[in-house]
């Protein structure tokens, strides 16, 4: 950059000619390159003072001006720009000054450093000193770019956020019923450390590394509280079962005590000739009569028709794999908490399990059951939680209550929402 004797050259404006010469030989639309600036701003530094000052030149320009060969030049004076940003002659220059620091704008001064310029007959600038915009042109691109990995990483910070939350709550939810249940461990610890993980999430905005190693630190406490919690229920149904056990020797022991012999004839006396093996129907009748708790062979036979009913309104078959590809989020986590699936009832366990994660209170969950059946409470649960983890949906015990309430006015198309899914993913 060549020094005019009166502005201070420094490496930034020099920068910022090189762009400017760029961006003359490029023919970009005004819109794209303003489009493009405005969505970096704030990451390459640029001031809302700034942004409001970049506005103001770009509406002295025209289009003509962004044509390959051209440079948008704007040689308005001080006071025009002052009256139209409100801004004092001090700021006006700092922020003139900024814009081109940044090297979003150049300045082309005259040898007097009077702004001043002229067009032709069809509009064109045929000499002008003042405010060079040419940069934005050579920059869009580069502007674009940064934009899409600036998208890249809030969505993955997104993702990351959401898996935090989950990983929060199973943990919460451990501790929880681990506290209700009296039983024994570190759970005193193990809060301490979960308190420790809690103040650490950030307040506001921050980096992917960030948030992935927080993830990381939260999802080996929540191994940590599971292995725990297993333990201690594992030991609690020994203590139960030794306590069981040791009663019946008592009662037994009490009934041979040679003390209490009959010494009378024993006479046997049946009133049942044959044994009588009932059947199927009288099972399930039998198993229908306690509420909200199905038995695990009723439901996986319940789940079983309900698919076959699937099958025969949609012409092809809603089998397990096609329901876990069409929610990956919960196929992720299902399979971590259960190993394989095997079948509907392993998918109606698994789900019953995960349903705290997400929020979904264990009146809702029964209430889902009470209305719907298991088999489509089920698939209504891993439907939700898949929706939440993916960020659409910010309710989840709301969510299955909407979907309780269209299933009671016959308006609940399950089948649709996952083949409509899996159409989704497959695109």
């Amino acid at each position: 950059m060549k020094h005019s004797g009166w502005r201070k050259p420094t490496p930034g404006l020099g920068i910022a000619e090189q762009f400017a010469q760029a961006g003359e030989r490029v023919a970009i639309p005004k819109s794209q390159a303003f489009v493009a600036v405005k969505r970096v701003g704030a990451h390459i530094g640029l001031k809302a003072g700034d942004m409001l000052l970049l506005d103001t030149l770009g509406a002295f320009t025209q289009a003509q001006d962004w044509e390959e060969g051209q440079r948008p030049i704007v040689w308005a004076s001080n006071a025009y720009l002052m009256e139209r940003t409100g801004f004092s002659l001090s700021a006006l220059k700092r922020h003139a000054r900024r814009l081109a620091e940044i090297g979003v704008i150049s300045f082309k001064d005259s040898p007097n450093g009077k702004r001043w310029g002229h067009r032709d007959a069809d509009g064109r600038i045929i000499e002008a000193y003042g405010f060079d915009l040419s940069p934005l042109s050579a920059r869009v691109e580069e502007f674009e770019q940064l934009q899409a990995e600036l998208q890249a990483e809030r969505e993955l910070c997104r993702r990351l956020k959401r898996q935090i939350t989950v990983a929060r709550r199973m943990i919460r939810a451990r501790i929880e019923a681990a506290s209700h249940a009296a039983l024994r461990g570190p759970w005193e610890h193990l809060s301490g450390l979960f308190e420790d993980l809690l103040d650490r999430l950030p307040r506001r905005n921050t980096a992917s590394e960030t948030l992935a190693r927080l993830l990381a630190w939260f999802k080996e406490l929540q191994e940590r509280v599971e292995a725990t919690y297993l333990k201690a229920v594992r030991a609690d149904e020994v203590v139960e079962k030794t306590v069981e056990t040791t009663e019946q020797v008592s009662e037994q022991t009490q009934e041979l005590n040679p003390r209490e012999v009959n010494s009378e004839p024993h006479i046997l006396i049946t009133t049942q000739l044959n044994p009588v093996t009932s059947n199927r129907s009288e099972t399930e009748q039998a198993a229908g009569m306690v509420p909200n708790a199905p038995p695990e062979e009723q439901v996986d036979r319940e789940l079983e028709d309900w698919v076959a009913e699937t099958r025969k309104k949609r012409g092809a078959a809603l089998d397990l794999p096609t329901v876990m590809q069409a929610c990956p989020e919960f196929a992720s986590w299902a399979r971590n908490m259960g190993g394989y699936l095997k079948d509907w009832g392993d998918l109606h366990r698994v789900a019953g399990q995960l349903r705290p994660m997400i929020g979904v209170s264990e009146h809702a969950w029964n209430l889902a059951q009470d209305r719907l059946g298991p088999q489509i409470a089920t698939a209504a649960l891993v439907l939700t939680f898949d929706k939440h983890c993916a960020g659409e949906v910010a309710s989840p015990g709301g969510y299955l209550r909407g979907m309780i309430q269209k299933a009671g006015v016959g308006e609940l198309h399950l089948e649709r929402s996952f083949y409509g899914r899996l159409s989704g993913h497959a695109a």
